[in-house]
């Protein structure tokens, strides 16, 4: 049998917390992967720390399943485990170019959301079939059937939006197999359970059988000359960086000659290397392998500089592959050394901006969705990327890693079209409890947001589709859990450029903000305990323009955090000692970027996150205030 028969190549793709990892994990256990004394941990493909945390998939990674049929042929299957949060679109677009197939899976209660949209719509639009599994059958509120029904509009929907070839595709898609499973449980059946139960069976056989009839063999020739199409990075303290590559055509040899294909400076460059080793896909782990033919995905090494969507190809007739393009960012963040008076506090800490511009460049590396651009300082950088939870992710790594950053307000990325401003918008999907309707359809229209669709299942709870300007969202998640008591889910995906929206006033607070540097005292913060919330404990260092706490009114208001209480050699009564603070409200990164207003920045460090003033001196910040007011009252 030809060998590219025998390989599956397939991306497994879902909204955030539907249970793609779960359903690997268990695909893994299943297939044997893990030995007799192996130490099997939950979600294994969330291999980082802060995957563990967040409970999402960051970056997509890739997994060998070996499947032995009943008649003794045995099967690899290379599976693609994509993110499924919208703002690293890039990961699903790079997965989706190593694939011939993909598995959409879709919660048995919540159905479609906004990420199932725009990964379906991509993978119809590369022509690839699609198996759907209905995952958390078992969920006491599922209600599979209407999912399924869903999840089939969605495709209609999806194919009249396409071209005629891509919808020939969608078509066909329409015919798709229906699988139930519950990752959890590990068993998946093509028959429909009732709703709130496993179905039926002991195992993930019947999902097996469907994937490896449905989903095609790559259409690679081993005999060809090679082309081979560079889709990920990895990194070995033994062997430098490691290329995973998808190969099309021919067959790759440790320690053969390959004529290396990439781009330099926006040219096309060709020159020969060598593979020093080559890295084949075992489960969850990579072990050294003597060769690989087309269809088959690996990882090699022996170019120290090869970048993603570089080709490796024959050298005697080298024909590059299409480079991998993915959609254009659509947030900004303005990201360089921290230029606090407490910066340097603690020592090794990574302080200097070649330091800082060294770390960027690195995270262009592997990060195809991100773009860092010169604003002519030599000490900050733009950074753009798909959404507040991408840069704030990239942020986070740094912190970790020891950088000490100011961190800008989160902007839109603007475009001019046909002569007039344009900005991104998202599409938002909003379930909340019947209660709140009122509140979240007020939040969203002061922020621009206009509603294209609402249902309700009849069971307490409402869904809501708006088009909102991504600077709506910006900051909105805060505002969201507090109105609905921390109840609702929101999930936003790019949706397009439109006119711009004209103000949005997302902040109706104003920042309590240090009035001089020191150290805060209990004394002070019991007296300004009326102000507002605090961001700040007794014992912290303050400095000039550090915001500090929330102020209720619109307006900032400086206050003095150090004041000290005035010693007397009158006894005192031991009341006042008794009176205890307010808990302080703590601010996360991600918290932090969202609060900031206009005029303020995020200092991070590895121990602490802050935030400031742009401009930390009150005077100049009240001139600046006082000509923007006169400017308003002209132009009104």
């Amino acid at each position: 049998m030809n060998a590219v028969q025998n390989f599956r190549n397939v991306a497994i793709v879902a909204h955030v917390d539907h249970g793609k990892t779960t359903l690997v994990d268990a695909m893994l256990r299943q297939s044997g992967v893990f030995g007799e004394r192996a130490e099997v941990v939950d979600r294994v493909m969330d291999s980082g720390d802060l995957e563990r945390e967040k409970g999402i998939t960051i970056l997509a990674k890739n997994t060998a399943v070996h499947r032995r049929q009943p008649d003794g042929t045995e099967y690899v299957i290379n599976v693609i485990d994509t993110p499924g949060h919208a703002d690293f679109g890039g990961e699903v677009e790079r997965g989706l170019s190593m694939v011939d197939g993909v598995v959409l899976l879709v919660d048995a209660s919540e159905g479609p959301l906004p990420q199932t949209r725009f990964v379906l719509r991509k993978a119809l639009a590369a022509s690839l079939p699609v198996i759907l599994v209905v995952n958390k059958t078992d969920r006491p509120d599922a209600r599979i059937s209407e999912v399924v029904s869903e999840s089939h509009d969605l495709l209609l929907d999806l194919a009249s939006d396409l071209d005629e070839e891509a919808a020939e595709a969608a078509e066909l898609a329409l015919d798709l197999p229906v699988l139930y499973a519950s990752g959890r449980a590990g068993i998946a059946s093509t028959v429909e359970p009732e709703n709130g139960s496993v179905p039926e069976g002991e195992n993930l056989d019947p999902f097996f059988d469907v994937l490896l009839s449905y989903v095609p063999a790559p259409k690679g020739d081993p005999e060809a000359p090679l082309q081979a199409h560079v889709t990920n990075l990895d990194a070995s303290s033994f062997l430098g960086r490691l290329a995973l590559v998808r190969i099309h055509n021919g067959q790759l040899r440790k320690g053969q000659t390959v004529a290396w294909m990439r781009e330099v400076d926006g040219q096309p460059v060709t020159e020969r290397a060598k593979i020093t080793e080559l890295l084949a896909t075992v489960g969850v782990d990579r072990a050294p392998a003597e060769s690989a033919v087309a269809g088959d995905i690996v990882a090699v090494a022996g170019m120290p500089e090869i970048m993603i969507g570089d080709t490796l190809a024959d050298p005697e007739n080298p024909v590059a592959l299409p480079r991998i393009t993915v959609d254009e960012p659509a947030i900004s963040v303005t990201i360089g050394t921290n230029t606090s008076p407490l910066v340097g506090r603690v020592k090794g800490h990574k302080l200097t901006a070649r330091m800082v511009k060294s770390r960027l460049d690195s995270e262009l590396v592997g990060n195809v969705s991100l773009r860092v651009l010169d604003i002519g300082r030599p000490d900050a950088w733009e950074v753009q990327g798909r959404g507040e939870l991408a840069l704030a992710i990239l942020v986070e790594q740094m912190r970790r890693e020891g950088f000490e950053l100011t961190v800008g307000k989160p902007q839109v990325v603007t475009r001019q079209i046909d002569g007039k401003l344009h900005e991104p918008f998202e599409h938002l999907t909003v379930d909340v409890p019947e209660e709140y309707l009122g509140a979240v359809t007020q939040l969203l229209a002061a922020r621009k947001g206009r509603m294209g669709e609402m249902t309700n299942h009849g069971t307490g709870w409402v869904r809501m589709e708006f088009i909102v300007p991504s600077r709506g969202l910006i900051g909105f998640r805060t505002d969201f859990l507090t109105e609905t008591r921390g109840t609702g889910i929101a999930n936003a995906v790019f949706d397009g450029y439109a006119p711009w929206a004209g103000e949005i006033r997302a902040r109706h607070t104003g920042s309590l903000v240090s009035d001089r540097a020191g150290t805060v005292t209990p004394f002070a913060m019991i007296q300004l305990a009326d102000r507002g919330t605090f961001f700040v404990e007794p014992g912290a260092d303050t400095y000039e323009g550090m915001v500090v706490g929330i102020n209720p009114r619109q307006e900032d208001l400086d206050i003095n955090v150090t004041r000290e209480k005035k010693l007397t050699n009158m006894r005192q009564s031991s009341a006042d000692v008794m009176e205890t603070l307010a808990k302080p409200m703590q601010l996360d990164l991600e918290a932090a970027m969202e609060f900031c207003a206009g005029d303020e920045c995020v200092e991070v460090t590895p121990e602490v996150v802050r935030v400031r003033k742009v401009d930390l001196d009150a005077t100049t910040r009240g001139r600046e205030r006082a000509r923007a007011k006169a400017r308003n009252q002209s132009v009104g």
